[in-house]
């Protein structure tokens, strides 16, 4: 069995917004799907990942699996279609998703969890009218979906912003006078008819949002987007993404629509509750938890390529306590590994889980200075790395197991002579010092180490003049 990473897919591929489910004994991956140098999110249409349940390691690619083209309220064909997820009912496979700025869910059918799938219709009122378009109706946004044990289906969505974020969102997709119907009253639940289709009763309001979270326990975490359900022991898990966009929350209940109590928070994607300031650069966050073999994994995702338009799938094991409640994950470089990455071996730059400048890390948005900060990205055959590394950069890793460690050696690209230290706690000594001298194409460099044997991270500090790209680094 291989080693497995964070980013968990490849370095080239971009599937953000993850719903991670079991389906005839194998892991799939449902999310949205950026496009490298994108310019808005989700350009792409929805492909479909899966692994077997005992290597997570083993990862499938199915290919394209829906295009959203033959959807109805894809008037131009050129729609773009954001968060999906999947549920199974009766031997069928339901994705359910949304399609840029429109106010309605749509459907999609498969005889298979990797599909393909065809358009099957939109959720709408008994009285047939679309879910969305009814006047009095609210904003229909990150459709989730969970099926009980008792057959029930539950559909969850909403968007809850404030008008800051909101004049934000009309800024950013270019239109500042289009009226999106925004919410500031937090998700909806609704139940669905056994035609999947048709709504069993009035959407009903489920999570708080900012506008009505006072005394409730969900203050300064309110409901943002990125609905999503999960039954673990008894108990419904209501996932979702907070006002503070980086973290993954949760809430939970004995009911599936109603009664839910803030619980806290699962992932940040710039480890931010883990640590005081940010060590990776953060933005939103959207995904949900899984069970396999009786382990829990929360499933996320992080930025690259200095914008929010290139999101990568990342997953963390997370420990259950015997109230059902789980604490914060840190991120790592481990994810699915389930342990420490070996320590002898080449390793890919992108595995980072912490990169800053010499002034920290900041959230990532098209208008970061490019100048000033590092950022993982790729080049045109696709082979990622950091670049934009410079004086004060730190890069890290967690965790290898170090067992009589005597070399690390980098593989860089620099315009001028520098160094990398190196490091396994910010605070302590140098484990070694690699010397980089000025070079146009991939080339190694290599120092001798003196580390004791152990669990421990790996942090590279840049020190010196010009910028460097790098590519990989390798342990003996």
């Amino acid at each position: 069995m291989k080693q497995v990473f964070n980013p968990y897919l490849p370095s080239w591929e971009y599937v953000p917004d993850g719903e991670p489910h079991v389906f005839q004994n194998r892991l799939y991956v449902y999310g949205s799907h950026d496009r490298f140098n994108g310019t808005r999110y989700c350009m792409e249409p929805y492909v479909c990942w899966s692994a077997p349940l005992e290597d997570l390691s083993d990862w499938t690619y199915h290919g394209v699996i829906y295009t959203g083209k033959d959807d109805i309220q894809n008037d131009t064909g050129e729609r773009l279609m954001f968060a999906p997820d999947v549920v199974e009912h009766k031997g069928k496979y339901y994705l359910y998703y949304g399609l840029d700025t429109a106010n309605t869910i749509s459907v999609a059918i498969s005889d298979k969890p990797e599909g393909p799938f065809s358009f099957y219709g939109n959720v709408r009122h008994k009285d047939g009218e679309i879910l969305g378009l009814k006047e009095g109706d609210e904003q229909q946004f990150d459709p989730g979906v969970f099926k009980d044990e008792d057959g029930s289906v539950y559909l969850y969505s909403g968007f809850s912003s404030t008008p800051e974020v909101i004049e934000r969102i009309r800024k950013k997709i270019g239109n500042s006078d289009i009226d999106l119907h925004i919410s500031t009253y937090g998700n909806l639940v609704i139940q669905l008819e056994d035609d999947m289709l048709t709504i069993k009763h009035e959407p009903k309001r489920l999570l708080p949002g900012v506008s009505d979270s006072a005394g409730t326990g969900f203050e300064g975490h309110e409901f943002f987007e990125a609905s999503s359900m999960r039954k673990f022991n008894g108990k419904y898990y209501a996932i979702y993404s907070s006002v503070a966009g980086h973290e993954l929350c949760y809430a939970m209940s004995d009911y599936p629509d109603k009664g839910f109590e803030y619980k806290g928070v699962l992932h940040s994607n710039g480890n931010l509750g883990i640590s005081e300031k940010p060590l990776y650069y953060y933005a939103n966050n959207h995904g949900s938890v899984v069970e396999i073999n009786g382990e829990y994994y929360v499933f996320g995702h992080r930025h690259t390529n200095y914008t929010q338009y290139q999101r990568q799938g990342v997953a963390e094991k997370l420990y259950m306590k015997e109230d059902g409640t789980f604490d914060q994950v840190e991120m790592t470089s481990c994810g699915l590994n389930n342990k420490p990455l070996l320590g002898k071996g080449c390793y890919p730059s992108y595995i980072a889980c912490v990169l800053q400048s010499k002034d920290g890390a900041c959230k990532e948005d098209v208008s970061i200075d490019r100048e000033k900060h590092p950022a993982i990205t790729q080049d045109e055959e696709r082979t990622a790395y950091i670049t934009n590394i410079q004086d004060g950069t730190i890069i890290g890793y967690k965790y290898f197991t170090l067992d009589k460690l005597e070399t690390i050696s980098v593989e860089v690209k620099a315009t001028d002579n520098c160094i990398l230290s190196v490091k396994t706690d910010m605070e302590e000594k140098d484990i070694a010092v690699i010397e980089v001298n000025a070079c146009d194409s991939w080339t190694h460099f290599c120092a001798n180490v003196d580390v004791l044997d152990g669990t421990h991270a790996l942090y590279f500090v840049c020190k010196g003049k010009g910028k460097l790209k790098f590519k990989s680094f390798q342990l003996n």
